[in-house]
C-alpha cells in the first residue's frame, strides 16, 4: 500500500476588527495565499517526493508550519488524528494568522500501484475495469509514469489478487 496526502482549502476568515486593532495594514483583508476549493496532493512514490518540492515557496510557511506533521504522517501511513476527528484519516487546522486565518482539510489517500504489461491505451482501459471494483474509489492510468493508481476506500483494502483478476498482465503491484 502507498499513501498521497491531499490538502484542501475549504474555508477562510477575516477579523476586520483584530486587524484594526493590531495590524500595520489594517485593512489587509483576506489571506491572498490560498483560494477557497484549492487542492495540494503530497505524494512519496518512486522518484516522486513532493513533500520536499511543494513544500518549499509553494506553500506559506505560516501555514506549512501548521500542517506540514499532518501531511508527513499521512504520507507514512499514519493515523492523522485518531480519537479527535471521525476519520482518523483525516484532520482540519487551521494556519497561525489570527486575523485571516485559513482553514484546510488534510486528508491521507490509501491506493496501490499497479504496473501492467499492456500497451497505454489498453491500460487506461483496465484503469475502468479496475474502477469498478467493490472498494476502489478511483483508478488512474498514470502515462507519463507508465502504471495505473488504484485508489482505495480507507476501510476496505482491495487485495492484490482481485486487481490481478481484473487487470490480467499485472507484473507488479506496490
Amino acid at each position: 500500500m502507498q499513501y498521497k496526502c491531499k490538502l484542501t482549502v475549504i474555508d477562510k476568515k477575516v477579523f476586520p476588527d483584530l486587524q484594526e486593532q493590531y495590524l500595520e495594514d489594517p485593512k489587509s483583508g483576506a489571506c491572498p495565499f490560498y483560494e477557497v476549493g484549492a487542492e495540494y496532493i503530497f505524494e512519496r512514490y518512486g522518484d516522486e517526493d513532493t513533500f520536499w518540492t511543494q513544500g518549499k515557496g509553494s506553500q506559506c510557511s505560516e501555514a506549512w508550519d501548521c500542517f506540514s506533521r499532518y501531511v508527513y504522517t499521512a504520507l507514512q501511513g499514519g493515523s492523522i488524528m485518531r480519537g479527535w476527528t471521525n476519520d482518523e484519516h483525516m484532520m482540519i487546522a487551521c494556519c497561525n494568522d489570527g486575523t485571516r486565518p485559513v482553514i484546510f482539510r488534510i486528508e491521507r489517500l490509501d491506493y496501490k500501484v499497479v504496473y501492467v504489461d499492456a500497451p497505454a491505451q489498453i491500460q487506461a482501459e483496465i484503469a475502468g475495469k479496475l474502477k469498478a471494483l467493490d472498494g476502489v474509489t478511483d483508478a488512474v492510468y498514470r502515462a507519463d509514469k507508465n502504471f495505473i493508481e488504484v485508489y482505495m476506500d480507507r476501510n476496505r483494502e482491495v487485495s492484490d489478487a482481485q486487481i490481478t483478476a481484473a487487470a490480467g498482465n499485472v507484473t507488479r503491484i506496490d
